[in-house]
């Protein structure tokens, strides 16, 4: 009985020594963060409320006086200031300040390449590819090497070299992320600057390279189908245009007129109206209206392209339609109706102008022009492939 009263007893008994503990404990830890708090500059809290305010000029110059008035910890407030002198455009001060850093005989190892890095990126900021080609190139083995290399892939697709940009998207190649849809379209574009200049040997070898990599790359059938096309293979080039409704059908927009000229080639240009109007029935949302109704009004007369122009209309309604169907119907209307409908197929036609475009699916960039490279985000095959109200 003793023996259970002590045991619920010595807990209670100990309750002022553990608290003791635990008052000495919160004292030591707060002492050392105000002692902490105290040894850093006023310019550096400056500095944040300063970033915090996107004042990035006050900033600079708060975090410039930490720097000078605290060199011995001046490493990571260097990086820091040489970053924000590279956002603000004043890439020289940013290039002085790392290459003061470099200068540091305790900026080695690790710390030497986290620089290098960083002055890489002020070249590049500054317009001096070749510079900050070499500083990344020599990153290529440590912590940095990762880095270093998703920069130099930017920078080849920025300046169109494929080989290169190709060699470094293998290197960075790895089981989650393998970067086989970029180098498809890499090889796309080789074929495409190959069909160019009419060397079709050299297009069909990168097409096939590039659905080797990417097996549903759309841009490379529609690529041999132009080169198929071009060297007078029309069974052929059907053949590529018709694997893209495997694929993707919503591209099949995209090939609609070139599809119909290599069946027209063939002797067969009613056949290739059939396609492209089963393609409208199979798949609504893309958009065919306008070369189908341009080869039905040249194939079957004016009524029977009206007929058929009016069903995909109904078939999906939209701004686009409307605007078509307003200007198939308008000779028909009663005369006292005429002048409205023509204003209103204006209106409409300007609004198409202003909100029916391409969208990148990825950043929102909006154009009137179709991209396979998004030029605002920089990613790969993101566009809608039909023009769509945004």
């Amino acid at each position: 009985m003793e023996i259970d009263l002590w045991m619920w007893l010595l807990p209670i008994g100990l309750l002022p020594v553990f608290f003791a503990m635990g008052w000495f404990a919160a004292r030591v830890d707060m002492k050392t963060v105000l002692n902490q708090a105290k040894s850093v500059p006023a310019g550096f809290y400056k500095s944040l409320d300063a970033l915090v305010d996107r004042n990035t000029g006050k900033a600079a110059r708060n975090l410039a006086e930490v720097v000078e008035q605290r060199p011995a910890d001046s490493y990571d407030l260097s990086l820091t200031l040489g970053k924000i002198y590279r956002l603000r455009g004043e890439n020289d001060k940013a290039v002085s300040m790392h290459k003061t850093l470099l200068e540091s005989p305790d900026t080695v190892g690790e710390k030497r390449a986290r620089v290098l890095f960083e002055l890489g990126q002020d070249y590049q900021s500054a317009g001096l590819v070749d510079r900050a080609e070499q500083i990344f190139l020599e990153l290529q083995e440590g912590n940095m090497a990762k880095q270093a290399r998703e920069v130099l892939l930017n920078i080849y697709q920025q300046d169109r070299d494929w080989e290169k940009a190709i060699n470094m998207a293998k290197l960075l190649s790895h089981d989650e992320l393998t970067y086989q849809f970029e180098i498809a379209q890499f090889y796309c574009e080789m074929a495409q600057a190959a069909l160019f200049k009419s060397d079709f040997a050299t297009a069909l070898q990168h097409v096939k390279t590039a659905l080797t990599a990417n097996s549903k790359c759309t841009r490379a059938n529609m690529i041999l189908g132009d080169i198929e096309f071009k060297s007078g293979n029309f069974h052929a080039a059907i053949e590529a245009y018709t694997a893209i409704e495997k694929q993707n059908h919503a591209y099949l927009s995209m090939v609609g007129e070139r599809l119909y000229d290599a069946y027209d080639a063939l002797g067969k240009p009613e056949e290739g109206l059939d396609v492209l109007v089963g393609y409208t029935q199979a798949f609504p949302q893309i958009d065919l209206i306008n070369v189908i109704y341009d080869k039905s009004l040249l194939l079957k007369g004016e009524q029977t392209a009206n007929e058929i122009a009016v069903e995909i209309v109904r078939r999906k309604p939209d701004l686009n339609g409307v605007y078509r169907l307003l200007g198939l119907q308008i000779s028909e209307l009663n005369p006292a109706w005429k002048a409205d409908a023509d204003m209103m197929r204006s209106i409409i036609g300007r609004q198409l102008q202003k909100n029916w475009m391409y969208r990148c699916r990825n950043c929102h960039f909006k154009s009137q022009a179709y991209f396979w490279h998004c030029p605002a985000c920089n990613k790969w095959e993101t566009f809608t492939p039909n023009k769509i109200e945004v």
